[in-house]
């Protein structure tokens, strides 16, 4: 698949997307598509934009620092979120750049995030990463945890949009999404950033609300 052009991958993956909402009953239009750009340059990037794909996932924020400003002053609406493990002391330049940040998983980083919003008046939408299947190589707060950390977040006044995870690779995804959309359900969070590009429409069919697509649509690194 990955041989085809990217044009094609997206429009296949929006199809698989639409399928499996509708199958759960629901719009295509509840989903948003990330394309994962991570380690991919400006010009593998742009197809997709030119097809118009407008949210885009990065995983550090030095990297995103060199390949987004410019692009998001030449085009409009473009939406960047931050999946990977954010530092503390990177906080403040996430909260500059992104318009999501989806690995949330302590009280330090709760603290930096509202400090760093406070101060530059920007308020990206922040997702709680769970450790879902407490894995203890894994970052995410543990699940026992999520409900300390959901107060703190809110007692920080944090725009906490909903709950994220990344399930253990071994094993059937569909349990482990079902459980953080439990968790979020128990929580009132409407959010749910769950599936990658081997188990996304799985995601979608119980309940993601964003899916976080990168060889999919950019084809595997050689």
């Amino acid at each position: 698949m990955h041989d085809s052009d990217p044009i094609e991958r997206l429009a296949e993956v929006r199809q698989v997307i639409a399928g499996a909402a509708a199958q759960a009953g629901r719009p295509a239009g509840d989903v948003t598509l990330i394309a994962v750009s991570k380690t991919h340059p400006v010009d593998a990037i742009r197809p997709l934009i030119t097809a118009g794909q407008r949210a885009f996932g990065e995983n550090r924020v030095q990297e995103a620092e060199q390949k987004w400003p410019a692009l998001r002053a030449e085009i409009p609406g473009l939406d960047l979120h931050l999946i990977g493990r954010l530092q503390s002391n990177k906080a403040e330049a996430a909260v500059a750049l992104f318009d999501s940040i989806h690995a949330v998983d302590r009280s330090s980083l709760v603290t930096a995030l509202a400090r760093a919003m406070d101060k530059l008046g920007r308020r990206p939408s922040c997702f709680l990463q769970v450790n879902i299947g407490d894995e203890p190589q894994k970052g995410g707060v543990p699940t026992a945890s999520l409900a300390a950390l959901v107060a703190e977040a809110r007692l920080a006044e944090l725009p906490l949009s909903g709950l994220m995870c990344l399930p253990p690779a071994d094993g059937e995804a569909a349990p482990y999404f079902a459980l953080l959309a439990k968790l979020a359900r128990d929580h009132g969070l409407a959010g749910l950033s769950m599936g990658m590009s081997g188990d996304y429409a799985t995601a979608v069919a119980i309940g993601a609300t964003h899916v976080r697509v990168g060889s999919a649509l950019f084809g595997q690194r050689g």
